[in-house]
């Protein structure tokens, strides 16, 4: 293992000291945190998946290996420890080798923090690795899963201010250090300071110029705003340096497969969905990756674009995930796709099995949303897909204001305000096609210029007229 990354010495020296007598595994431990801090698997290494295995041959018992490890196959959300054995044994084992190792507080703290969320509680692990996060502002491994928790509790305010409180404690010449302004660039622009994200993500570009999270902050500020051109520009002057971070690549291209949509370029966009954003999903099996493709697809549908074929391609993929229910926002995702593909027994078979995770939730915070939030909107979409528009209406209607707590950016929400809209104008109810033209007007207001909600409001009055 290189000499750039950490050992013993220097994880000490930082007072974030690492309880192994093994340089080979404290060395390990940065690489894995660099690559997961820089979205992009460093083939030179072995990518995450190599230094896992080493880490592991390194030093068996190194409880931090384990909290990384385990904790990175938790937050990818690709497989529920309610159902996959392996993973629950996984926490099992380190919950166990923290209670027989004489381990720092700030590490049993990181365990707790990694069983919490096994269990679905990400509140309660978020507010552990805060507590950490006092004392050791420097953690970059509690920042990160603090940050993709809050993303899955669609916690906005609290992403931000993670960042913020422990800003002014890292140092320049600090290792990762550049890369703490994308994160606080996405909190700010999920609060919808979109100016001061846009500044805080070019400062971040001027350190790392490959920095992909900062390039898709910027992404975001010209989704947000609706300036398609500035964001095709961006993003294709970008392209080699945000095309490395394999982790991310993906959702880069989808951001920029949205200003096509929202410029009416249909071609261009299935063209991405093709040649990148399906390819990649394939290939990776990574969860941001194909809910990316179901987004895509939808969205490409609402406009009246054909892509039935595509549906049943990507079904192959979301399939293996309908039983898992790790979080509500990959729920609706995987249910877009069985309705895509008319695979009726797929749809209610995740619907049944959310309902019943729903009555008895325990601990699980996603699980307690499913009653209020991720049952009727599942419905709603079910609703929509069959024609019953006005019915699709009731159920959406009422919950838009809380429809943040699904998780998710606003960008990838938008994707059920548009349908809210479609489905008010389709329904026969005056009351909604009057609600529909009122949604586009609440739209253009805070997203002017957009050439997507022009469309529909010339499509809202043509059909009713």
């Amino acid at each position: 293992m290189g000499s750039s990354f950490r050992d013993c010495q220097a994880w000490k020296d930082e007072a974030l000291p690492l309880t192994t007598s093994s340089n080979e595994a404290c060395k390990l431990y940065d690489a894995i945190l660099t690559q997961y801090v820089k979205w992009r698997n460093d083939d030179t290494l072995g990518g995450i998946e190599g230094c896992m295995s080493a880490i592991q041959t390194a030093d068996p018992n190194f409880v931090m290996g384990h909290v990384i490890s385990t904790g990175l196959e938790l937050v990818a959300t690709t497989s529920s420890p309610r159902l996959d054995g392996r993973l629950a044994g996984a926490v099992k084992r380190t919950v166990e080798l923290a209670s027989s190792q004489d381990i720092s507080p700030r590490e049993k703290l990181h365990v707790k923090a990694v069983e919490l969320f096994s269990h679905g509680n990400f509140p309660k692990a978020c507010e552990v690795w805060e507590d950490i996060l006092l004392d050791h502002p420097t953690d970059m491994l509690a920042l990160k899963f603090a940050h993709d928790s809050y993303f899955y509790m669609g916690a906005q305010v609290p992403m931000r201010d993670s960042v913020a409180r422990v800003l002014p404690h890292w140092k320049p010449h600090m290792p990762l250090f550049s890369y703490l302004k994308g994160q606080y660039s996405f909190g700010l622009l999920e609060t919808r300071f979109y100016d001061q994200a846009l500044k805080v993500a070019l400062e971040g570009l001027t350190l790392t110029p490959d920095d992909a999270w900062s390039v898709h902050s910027v992404a975001h500020v010209y989704e947000m705003k609706a300036e398609v051109d500035k964001g095709l520009k961006f993003m294709e002057s970008r392209e080699k340096d945000w095309q490395r971070s394999d982790m991310l690549a993906s959702h880069n291209y989808w951001h920029w497969a949205l200003y096509f949509i929202e410029g009416e370029q249909y071609e261009a966009a299935l063209e991405i969905y093709d040649s990148q954003v399906f390819k990649r999903c394939k290939a990776s099996g990574a969860m941001l990756d194909i809910v990316d493709a179901c987004s895509m697809l939808y969205r490409l549908e609402m406009e009246g674009v054909c892509v039935k074929d595509r549906w049943r391609e990507l079904l192959q993929v979301t399939r293996p995930h309908t039983d898992d229910h790790v979080t509500l926002f990959n729920d609706l995702h995987f249910l877009m796709v069985s309705l895509g593909a008319n695979e009726t027994a797929a749809s209610r078979r995740l619907l049944e099995g959310l309902q019943d995770l729903a009555k008895e939730p325990g601990d699980n915070h996603q699980h307690q949303l499913a009653q209020r939030l991720g049952v009727p909107m599942c419905n709603a979409m079910t609703e929509y897909q069959q024609g019953n528009y006005s019915q699709a209406v009731a159920l959406l209607y009422p919950l838009r204001y809380n429809m943040v707590d699904i998780g998710g950016s606003d960008a990838q929400r938008d994707l059920f305000n548009q349908l809210l809209v479609h489905a008010a104008m389709k329904s026969d109810n005056k009351k909604h096609q009057k609600l529909a033209r009122c949604l586009l007007v609440e739209r253009d207001a805070v997203r002017p210029n957009s050439p997507l909600t022009l469309r529909l409001m010339q499509k809202a009055l043509a059909l009713h007229d």
